[in-house]
Formats: structure tokens, C-alpha cells, sequence
């Protein structure tokens, strides 16, 4: 079945939102058939703890202003390493570049298909 229109406009959203903080290797996978949970993550990167503040801060941001959401639920906010943004149909995943290589959630959801981001995204990607 796949991750509905909905969750790919606002994973979209949130990429053009990271991509404004200069986030690094972003990545949405479609893992509606894996989960039944949630249809899409976002895996976005930032160099240092302020900027993966700040990218939070840009998505959180535009998905209020775009879809008039806000997260179910936010984990890690202010450490600046690792923090989760989960929207119900998507989970966003704002990582520190280590703790990016070193938990590797690409390789561990490298069977769920990706979402092509949008050429915005791409041209600041």
C-alpha cells in the first residue's frame, strides 16, 4: 500500500524546513508496510548539537505553519544529539552526523523503499 499523500507532502515540508539549516544527508523512507504504525521517516543530519537544535526548531516550524500539526511526541529536544519528531504518520529523525554513522537507521530499514524528496530539497541537499 505504501505511505499515503499526505505523509509525503509533510516529509517534504520538513525537508525543505532542514534543508533551510543546512541539514546534511537527508533520507525519507516509506515504512508503511513494515510498520503499520507510522508510513514515513526522515532522517536528516546537522555537524553540531546547536545546529540540530536549530533544524528541529525550522521543522517543527514550517509543519505548524503548512499542516497546523504539532508532534504526539518529541524525544531528546535540547540534547542536541539525537531528537524524534513523531507526527502520527511520520516520524522525523534529527541526528547528530556521529550518532548518525553509528546507529545507522538507513542500513536498518534498508528494505523499505525511499521517498523521493523534492527538487527544492535537493538543489540545498
Amino acid at each position: 500500500m505504501g505511505a499515503h499523500a499526505d505523509s509525503i507532502a509533510l516529509v517534504n515540508t520538513a525537508a525543505l524546513a532542514a534543508s533551510e539549516k543546512l541539514a546534511e544527508d537527508m533520507v525519507a523512507l516509506d515504512v508503511a508496510e513494515r510498520l503499520g504504525i507510522t508510513d514515513a521517516f526522515l532522517i536528516v543530519s546537522g555537524g553540531s548539537e546547536p545546529q540540530v537544535n536549530a533544524i528541529v526548531d525550522e521543522i517543527q516550524a514550517k509543519v505548524l505553519e503548512e499542516f497546523d500539526l504539532r508532534p504526539v511526541r518529541r524525544e531528546g529536544f535540547g540534547l542536541g544529539r539525537w531528537v524524534l519528531l513523531d507526527y502520527g504518520d511520520v516520524v522525523v529523525h534529527v541526528q547528530h552526523q556521529e550518532d548518525r554513522v553509528f546507529y545507522a537507521l538507513e542500513r536498518l530499514w534498508s528494505d523499505c523503499p525511499v521517498i523521493e524528496l523534492a527538487a527544492e530539497v535537493k538543489k540545498n541537499d
